[in-house]
Order: structure tokens, then C-alpha cells, then sequence
């Protein structure tokens, strides 16, 4: 998921979560202490744990923040005035290459991120990191659902969705391991050839069926 652009709410519990949300982008969640988030919140030790008994529940309210802002924080302003469907997919793969051409290449999908740092994560927050991810999937299959008829009939469009997500996750962490963009715009290519093929072989069979007796 794309990080919005940081700014620094004046209610406590959200300066806390939204300073978070940047220090573990950032830093990765255990390399930032509570003293780094407190530091950087301008907050007191008595106002985090008044709202988070623990750093993981603060943990867990950043990737509630981050389910819950998948439209207004990173599917909207993709998706500002494109409205082909199969287009919205390929514009917010074009977001996440902004991030990374804006950050040099530093830039990590957060919840990415997290999935691979945490090796064993309790399980409420591996399925609450798994909830982002269906989310980010679910937004995908639509737009593939909504394509109707330009994609064959049979095709798993959950599966491609997952895939597309794979595809995204792959080309950002190559990206940020080169510190260069080729790997993600190759990647992305190849999605966008395999898609436009699909389109090619559901017009072919639209035209056979119309040819049938």
C-alpha cells in the first residue's frame, strides 16, 4: 500500500498512530522503539499507554488504519478520473512506481514490509496484515469483474488479482534491492502483456461464438 503523505494530527491517539505508520514505514517495526515514536510524536510515555498497553497494539491500530484507508489513502487518488477498469488496475500499479521513483527506490509497500520482517507474527496481527491484503485483492478482482466481457468467461479473476498483487509486491522489493526502477517496469510490462492477451483470446471467442450455427 502507497503511504499518504504524513501529516501530524493534533488528537494524541492519532499523532501516536500516524507516527508510527511513518517510523515503521520507514525504519521497519522492530527497528523503531517506543522511545523513537514518542520522540517523534512529541508525546509522553503516559499518553501511549493510556491509548496502547503494548507496542504490538499500536501495531495493531496502524494496520486497522491501513484497512480502513484503502479507498480514501490509496484506491481514490489512483483512480481519480480513470474509469476503465482494467486501466485502474495499471494506474495503480503507476502509483506505486511514483512512490518508488519519488523515494529513489527506497520506497516499501508497508504491509509488505511488515508480512516479510515479521517472521511469526501473533495471530491477530498476521490476519490483520492478511486482511490488507485481501483488501488490496478484492479492489482488483472488481475491476477484472468489471471488465466483463473483454476477459475470457472462464478466467479466475481472483487469481488474477493475487497475481497482480504478487507482481506489485515482487517489482517493489527487486526495485529496492537494484535501487533501480527497471525490475518493477518489467514486471508491470509483463502483467499488461499477459492481460492484453486475454483480452485478445475473449474477442476471439465472442467471434467464434458468434460464427456457431
Amino acid at each position: 500500500m502507497v503511504n499518504q503523505v504524513w501529516g501530524m494530527p493534533e488528537d494524541t491517539k492519532d499523532r501516536l498512530a500516524f507516527t508510527a505508520m511513518r517510523l515503521f514505514s520507514e525504519k521497519g517495526y522492530e527497528s523503531t522503539s517506543v522511545s523513537d515514536i514518542l520522540r517523534a510524536a512529541g508525546a509522553n510515555s503516559g499518553s501511549l499507554y493510556h491509548f496502547f498497553q503494548t507496542k504490538q497494539d499500536l501495531l495493531m491500530e496502524v494496520l486497522r488504519r491501513y484497512r480502513d484507508g484503502i479507498y480514501p489513502m490509496l484506491l481514490v487518488p489512483a483512480w481519480d478520473g480513470v474509469s476503465d477498469p482494467i486501466e485502474r488496475v495499471f494506474a495503480l500499479l503507476a502509483q506505486y512506481r511514483r512512490a518508488l521513483v519519488g523515494s529513489e527506490c527506497f520506497y516499501g509497500c508497508p504491509i509488505g514490509n511488515l508480512a516479510l520482517e515479521l517472521h511469526e507474527p501473533d495471530p491477530p496481527v498476521r490476519d490483520l496484515i492478511a486482511v490488507n491484503f485481501n483488501g488490496w485483492v478484492d479492489a482488483i478482482e472488481r475491476c477484472y469483474i468489471e471488465a466483463g466481457t473483454r476477459l475470457p468467461d472462464d478466467l479466475d479473476r481472483r487469481g488474477l488479482a493475487i497475481f497482480t498483487l504478487t507482481t506489485m509486491e515482487g517489482g517493489v522489493m527487486q526495485a529496492r534491492t537494484h535501487r533501480a526502477i527497471e525490475a518493477f517496469d518489467r514486471s508491470v510490462e509483463m502483467l499488461r502483456d499477459y492481460v492484453r492477451r486475454l483480452e485478445t483470446e475473449a474477442a476471439s471467442n465472442q467471434i467464434r461464438g458468434k460464427g456457431k450455427p
